[in-house]
């Protein structure tokens, strides 16, 4: 059984919808939680652990606000002595086609959204590191991974998550940090009035959070982008082709030439980080031309 028994977690936009059911879902399993929320729904979120027995306290830091998430960290660890797990969740929508956009609404979300996720892993990264474990879910979105129209500012936003995971995967792995991504689709305040109304009842916030306790737990994988919505829960992949090797003058004419062996899927690889593209090029631009490459 996944428990989270003497584990300290940060769920960040708790007041409410995804975080709120993260936030009970960790406490009902034993953690002792922070309710982070600019809202006022924290408050009843915490009288709600603490009612079933469980321990809970409020923060209201702006997470794209390094000094207000700087002293969550530091009330954490003035009251509990560490910090296990963070759930980055908070976020807000600022919905317009591109061309009406004001930049200042694009700035917005950048700020909540990425900046927001990065403050708070930046503020609980030395802490998880010092203690050799740690727990990070980063809160993508379909808009990210596949575009959503009208949704330029929180679309950059959500697929940076996905960039920010794999770095923080690769430098947390001696430290047992593993950082992961989940990418929901649920009725909650964000989405109502997108989504048809027979769609929200069956995307219950309540339907997702298994896959995040799963993500926090301790043996969560790493570098994972986890979608779930409903009940379903899959992995979204990024994956290379083979492609080709253009032998030859290298011209937009050649590249167009050879676009179906460019875009064949069959074989197709998943990358461990930006050098392995590096080194694959390198190693077949080196055979083809006969230069001896010791890499």
């Amino acid at each position: 059984m996944i428990s989270f028994q003497d584990r300290v977690a940060i769920v960040t936009g708790a007041g409410a919808g995804l975080g709120r059911c993260h936030a009970l879902g960790l406490a009902a399993r034993g953690a002792r939680v922070v309710v982070n929320d600019l809202g006022q729904g924290a408050g009843a979120v915490v009288a709600e652990i603490e009612a079933a027995g469980g321990q809970a306290m409020t923060h209201n830091a702006d997470v794209s606000d390094g000094a207000a998430v700087a002293d969550m960290v530091a009330q954490t660890m003035a009251r509990w002595g560490r910090i296990d797990v963070l759930i980055n969740n908070a976020g807000i929508l600022r919905d317009k086609t591109f061309a009406k956009m004001d930049m200042a609404d694009f700035r917005k979300v950048i700020d909540v959204h990425l900046m927001g996720s990065a403050e708070c892993c930046h503020a609980v990264w030395p802490i998880m590191r010092a203690q050799g474990y740690g727990r990070i879910v980063l809160t993508a979105s379909g808009s990210g991974l596949y575009g959503n129209f009208g949704q330029a500012n929180y679309g950059a936003a959500k697929a940076a998550m996905v960039g920010l995971m794999n770095v923080l995967h690769l430098e947390g792995a001696r430290d047992d940090i593993r950082v992961n991504t989940l990418a929901p689709t649920a009725a909650t305040a964000m989405t109502e009035g997108l989504l048809p109304e027979a769609a929200l009842a069956l995307l219950a916030p309540e339907t997702i959070t298994p896959g995040v306790l799963f993500l926090a737990s301790d043996d969560a994988p790493s570098r994972t982008i986890l979608s779930a919505g409903g009940g379903t829960f899959a992995v979204t992949q990024i994956r290379e082709t083979i492609g080709t090797l253009i032998e030859g003058e290298i011209t937009p004419e050649s590249v167009a030439a050879n676009w179906s062996a460019i875009t064949d899927a069959e074989g197709a690889e998943a990358l461990e980080n930006a050098f392995a593209q590096t080194r694959k090029y390198a190693l077949r631009a080196a055979k083809a031309k006969g230069v001896a490459l010791d890499w």
